[in-house]
């Protein structure tokens, strides 16, 4: 039961970072100071994303949780509240995308070609925020019902899309202009808008949606609306302090240069294309735990919680260490022999990044585990406790003792070891129990 629910999220979780792998990979090709941007402004975008999933992850909770009553109808009220809500934070993102960019790059960045690029390729991503909440809209809706298949498929044509319009943007190719980094982000938003149409499409005529009554117009119930708000606004608070932190290690990162921004940035593809399952059985776990919850079964979530960070830490260790320990093999078919220096370098980064996804397959799934019980709130406060921690001894690391880029990756540990203990703390702590009654 975990693996059916978590494989499909596995893809469709994780649907932004593999666009932003998608850009980089092509970019490889393309030009290497573009590539060494993306490094830069793809984080920067995952923030972005990363803050409507937050408030989906909260509407999957709850979407959950009613399924576990068996109350149905109330399903199809929180669709449309969430989705009132990722439209609104959209239009409030696109306006910062559009006219507060620019600043925060000059800020943190010290080579004007990067932020030129950086630049450019937010001038045509940003209008996919839009269709991007919503995505994750839906995704959250079928996540909670525990129907997950479609996920895996809505995400298969999204990716497919967006492989072929950034063959043809970034390149030139199917009489298309060449486009760069600018192509890139504007393959990626009409892969967006392609793909949430057709998933609005396949709602529309999907018969098994009728008792969640999607398309019936639903009054406002305002404790409803404030009990979502309430569990939700602590996984965007999560989701900027998360990713915002990586974001801020890498504005350090590029201030050491820009070949140690290339290979870091080789890094990241790395480890978000192993992460994926992770961030699947997070996602999947959060629904389990919810719906056991709901179904008055709370003696089972601490097991279940443990079974599926056993699966996380053996399906990533069976796909990481082959791929990093032997990097340079598997990575040739995606990067060529144009510089495979750059994989060689990268390659005690690598060494790091196993123990870090190590670390990250296990407490990613207590730390979900606990946000699934709605105890978001405490989430958060655990989450900004360890991120300052681990800024902090980033910051004398890298900024103090330059230590170098191997030291500024291992930092994260630091980060993982703090989630994972205070996590089970307050699983064991039992506060999380009654919060919806």
């Amino acid at each position: 039961n975990i693996f059916k629910i978590s494989a499909p999220i596995m893809i469709g979780g994780a649907s932004q970072n593999i666009i932003a792998l998608t850009d980089s990979l092509f970019l490889y090709h393309y030009d290497q100071l573009m590539f060494a941007a993306m490094g830069f402004v793809g984080v920067y975008y995952l923030i972005i994303a990363a803050i409507g999933y937050g408030f989906s992850r909260g509407g999957q909770i709850f979407i959950a949780r009613r399924m576990g009553e068996k109350n149905r109808m109330a399903i199809g009220q929180v669709t449309h509240t969430m989705i009132f809500f990722e439209l609104l934070i959209a239009l409030i993102m696109f306006l910062l995308m559009q006219y507060g960019s620019e600043a925060l790059f000059r800020m943190l960045a010290k080579s004007d070609t990067i932020i030129q690029h950086s630049l450019e390729y937010i001038k045509y991503r940003s209008w996919g925020v839009f269709f991007s909440y919503l995505g994750v809209a839906y995704v959250a809706l079928y996540a909670g019902v525990a129907r997950t298949s479609i996920i895996g498929y809505q995400t298969l044509v999204l990716i497919l899309i967006n492989l072929i319009l950034n063959y043809g943007f970034i390149f030139g190719h199917f009489g298309l202009p060449s486009m760069g980094i600018g192509g890139a982000g504007l393959a990626s938003t009409l892969a967006e808008i392609i793909a949430v149409g057709i998933f609005t499409v396949y709602i529309f005529f999907d018969n098994k949606k009728n008792p969640y009554h999607i398309f019936q117009f639903h009054p406002i119930i305002w404790k409803t609306i404030h009990q979502i708000i309430k569990v939700s606004v602590p996984f965007i608070i999560q989701s900027i302090v998360g990713l915002g932190s990586w974001f801020l290690l890498f504005s350090w990162i590029e201030n050491m240069g820009e070949r140690e921004l290339a290979i870091s940035n080789l890094g990241r593809i790395a480890y978000l294309i192993l992460s994926v399952p992770i961030w699947g059985y997070a996602a999947g776990i959060q629904t389990l735990v919810s719906g056991y919850i709901g179904n008055s079964k709370s003696r089972a979530v601490i097991p279940i919680i443990w079974k599926t960070a056993k699966l996380s830490l053996l399906t990533t260790c069976l796909l990481a260490v082959p791929f990093l320990i032997l990097p340079e093999i598997l990575l040739y078919p995606l990067l060529g022999a144009e510089d495979m220096n750059l994989v060689y370098d990268a390659k005690p980064v690598f060494a790091v990044i196993i123990v870090l996804l190590a670390m990250f397959s296990v407490a990613t799934i207590f730390f979900n585990g606990l946000s699934g019980t709605g105890a978001s709130f405490q989430g958060l406060n655990i989450q900004i406790l360890c991120t300052v921690i681990y800024m902090v001894s980033a910051f004398y690391i890298i900024k103090v003792k330059e230590m170098g880029l191997i030291w500024a990756w291992a930092s994260e540990s630091i980060y993982w070891l703090l989630i994972f203990f205070t996590s089970i703390y307050a699983l064991n702590g039992g506060k999380w129990r009654g919060i919806f009654e």
